[in-house]
Parts: C-alpha cells; structure tokens; sequence
C-alpha cells in the first residue's frame, strides 16, 4: 500500500487510534495511521504515572456505565459489544498480561505503560498499515459535503472512503493533546461542546499544606464548602502537594469544587480520622501517651499518623508542644489535637488547569454520534473515538476502557463495510 490509496484513514496514533489501525490491520485491510508526534503512544507511554490503569475490573456493564452518569444511556451499545471483561482478553492474548488492585483499577502486570504501547505496535505491522509521524492535519476534505480525506499543514493531500478521528481532547497538552480534533469538527459543521478540566489537582496558598508535599493518608474525609455551608463531602486518599491537594479522591471531586468556585471562596476541611468521634480519639491519645509517658509529642503522635503529617498537626494545634514529653500534655492540649487532627481547614484557590489535567470534559456532543458503529450521524463515514467524545469520567480505568470500546467497535463496523463493498466489486465485476 501507498499512503495515497488506503482504506482507511486514522488521524490520531493514540491508544484508541492504535487499537483500532491494528485490528483493521489484522483483517488485511489497508490503514493510513497518521500522527502529528515523532512517536506514538506518547500520552499512553506516560499514563498513570509511567503504569497504565489500563482498564476497571467492573465486569457488572450497568456498574461499570454508572460512572459515566450523563453518558450511560448512550454507551449500553458499544460496552454491550465490547467491555472491560474483553480488554483482559485483548491484551492478554497480545502477550500482555494484566493485574487488579484497590478499586479494581487494573494494570499491565509488568507496571509498565510502554509495554501497553508495545502491545498495540505488535499489530502495526506492514504492509497493511502505513505510519507517518510528525504529521500534522490541517483539515478534512470534502466534495459535495462528503468527506473524502484530510489535509496536512504540508499541504499534502490524502484520500480514503473512512476516515477515523481519534486525536484526543484537551489534558496534557504537552503530550500533543491539543484540541486538533474539535477544530476539524467544528470546521464540519458539528456541535462541540467548551472543554474544561474536570479531572484535575486543586490548588491552595496555604504554606503547610505545601510542607506537606508528597506525604499521604490512606483514609481522610474532605469537605468543601461555600459560605460555610458543607456542599460536598467525601472519604478516600488524599495527597499533599507543593500547590495543593491531589490523590484519586481529589482528582474525581475537581469538577464539582470547580462549579463551587464560580459561585465564591471555597473553604476545605480534612477529617484524619473521619470514623472517630472526638471522645474516642482522645481515648486513643491517652492510651498512646500512657505507653511512651517520657517520649516528647514529636516522637511520639508518628504513631498515628505519617511522621510530616504529625509534626503538622502539632505545628497547627500548638507549637510549643512539640518538645513537649506526652505525660506533661494537658487535657486542653490533647483537645487541641483532636480538633485539629479532625479539622484541617485551608482556602482552595484553584485548579491546576488544562497542563495538568488528566482528563478534560468537552467534544462532540453525543446526541451527534451514532453509538452503534460509533460513527457521526451527518458524516456517516467519519468515526469517533475516545477523548473526542463529551463524556466525562472518573479516574480508575474508565477513560483508557472508552478508548478502547469505541476503537474496537469502530473497527469492527469498518470491516464490515469494506467487506461488503469488495464482495459487491467482486459481483460487479462478474457481470461485465
């Protein structure tokens, strides 16, 4: 195959574009994977911190749709086709086998992101697919409002009868997500909705919490509120950092504080110990102190909590008590203690922004798509994968498993098709 006659087109070599090139690929059709980064898989070669929660190993579909609220009645079809049970199958059959931790977030079982980006590469193979990287598209083609192909900043012209839009949304724009896709939509008279980071760290100006960076505590309960007014509260893991918080809990209740944020100053409390009343916790203190009575506090609250965590809550609560030995701690102080331990309060300034979000809301707006072969309803040979979609979602696996039920399904249908019309050639031909 020559760049210039393939049957497809796929303008994205991301996780979803790559997924789907190699199973066209695998059904010997002729693939044009077209990449504007000098390597594919870049985004997916860093996800999850350099690991890859790859998918959710949610096999319930109802549950597992549940996480995409406004989008669920839209996906049943393409998860009825193919769901987070086939992601196991895929991968593993491609030598890649995968691991569930806490939340069922699932894993290549090396711990490595490359290697997911190595598994879909194995079915890159030539000649039915053609790589160009350090391309970038301009535009589609059209004639008579079809699409027929697409157009590089070069100004170098490529046509197909399919053409597959898988160039990501707006998070991690270094990694080349730049909202490419949605011009070229827009550009074709779709409905594309503003894209916002919704899944993104917060920020705060208070000095401890940056002190704290790094440091985490497995279960905390964080409350946000709006002229002193609880509007969210939440437990889970909580992680400081050198501009705030982050950490899964944080990142899936971004969204919401955002809307807060709009509305006036927004205050956050931490609960350390979110399942203990303040008597039992000072139950816990006294019972500590009885069994170090000459140790200073500094030494000896580590106990309970993350040495830096601590020595925070003692800094908060009151200084002086530090260099303090626990048997010469006052009531009132172990008071002091709790309430802090149970109060943790600092004004949220912020998110970090597009930069730093993992994943970003926005894109075509669903009632625009057909869901059954994941193709736009007004360009009946356009297909849409993944981040191109307006559907928003919780961190855990749920973004990669879009990708790769969209991509599957695309590519499925597109067999399908180009099948059907080289039998219909095949007939045609006979008849001459």
């Amino acid at each position: 195959m020559t760049p210039e006659d393939p049957d497809v087109i796929i303008i994205g070599g991301g996780a979803s574009g790559m997924m789907c090139a190699g199973i066209i690929a695998r059904a010997g059709k002729q693939v044009l994977l077209i990449e504007k980064n000098p390597e594919l898989g870049k985004k997916l070669s860093i996800s999850g911190g350099g690991r890859c929660n790859i998918t959710n190993a949610e096999f319930d579909t109802r549950v597992f749709l549940s996480n995409f609220p406004k989008a669920a009645k839209f996906l049943h079809s393409p998860f009825s086709k193919f769901s987070s049970r086939d992601t196991f199958s895929f991968f593993e059959k491609r030598g890649l086998p995968l691991v569930t931790e806490s939340r069922k977030r699932t894993f290549p079982a090396s711990q490595r992101a490359t290697d997911v980006v190595a598994a879909l590469k194995k079915d890159l193979h030539a000649p039915y697919v053609t790589i160009l990287t350090g391309t970038e598209i301009k535009s589609f083609t059209k004639e008579e409002g079809r699409i027929t192909g697409v157009l590089t900043r070069s100004g170098t012209r490529y046509h197909a009868p399919y053409i597959v839009l898988a160039t990501g949304g707006l998070a991690a724009p270094e990694t080349g997500s730049t909202g490419d896709g949605f011009r070229m939509l827009r550009d074709t008279d779709h409905s594309v909705a503003e894209s916002n980071p919704n899944v993104v760290p917060l920020k705060t100006n208070a000095k401890w919490v940056h002190r704290l960076s790094g440091t985490s505590h497995s279960f905390m309960e964080i409350r946000f509120s709006l002229n002193r007014v609880t509007k969210i509260k939440k437990k889970g893991k909580i992680l400081f950092t050198h501009f705030g918080i982050s950490g899964p809990l944080v990142l899936n209740l971004a969204s919401q504080v955002r809307g807060l944020l709009k509305r006036g100053p927004v205050h956050a409390e931490i609960n350390l110990f979110p399942d203990t009343n303040a008597g039992d916790l000072d139950k816990r203190l006294v019972r500590l102190f009885d069994k170090n009575k000459n140790k200073k506090l500094r030494n000896v609250l580590p106990e309970m909590l993350p040495k830096n965590l601590a020595h925070t809550v003692i800094y908060l609560a009151d200084p002086s008590l530090g260099e303090v030995s626990v048997h010469s701690v006052s009531k009132e102080g172990r008071k002091r203690l709790v309430k802090t331990m149970q109060t943790l309060g600092f004004m949220i300034t912020g998110t970090l922004g597009m930069g730093r979000a993992v994943i970003a809301d926005g894109g075509i707006e669903l009632e625009e798509v057909n869901f059954s072969n994941m193709t736009s309803r007004s360009h009946p040979n356009l297909y849409l994968l993944g981040d191109i979609l307006n559907i928003n979602r919780p961190t855990g696996g749920y973004s990669l498993q879009l990708c790769w039920t969209t991509a599957w399904v695309a590519a499925k249908d597109l067999i399908v098709r180009l099948e059907s019309e080289d039998t219909q050639d095949t007939v045609d031909e006979s008849d001459k």
